[in-house]
């Protein structure tokens, strides 16, 4: 993804290539300047995992709420 790209992976890519990104920088084989990269590009992906989390959250909350009025029926393991 291009710097100046100012569209977010999806969660999932975004949650997988945080992940590759731990793992080459728990083996230590990098560059100090690979490494600073890697770890600003972590930064990054970790906000937009974290803004995409926030959002599910809300968006959860308010169909929760919509739905807090209906009635719940009580469940019979008979039927």
């Amino acid at each position: 993804m291009a710097e100046n790209d100012n569209t977010a992976p999806p969660f999932e890519q975004a949650l997988a290539e945080l992940e590759a990104l731990v793992e080459s920088l728990e083996h230590g084989e990098m560059s100090l300047e690979d490494s600073l990269k890697s770890f600003e590009r972590g930064v990054e992906l970790t906000r937009t995992c974290q803004l995409s989390l926030k959002a599910a959250e809300q968006k959860v909350r308010m169909l929760s709420q919509k739905n807090s009025a209906a009635e719940l029926d009580p469940f019979d393991r008979d039927e």
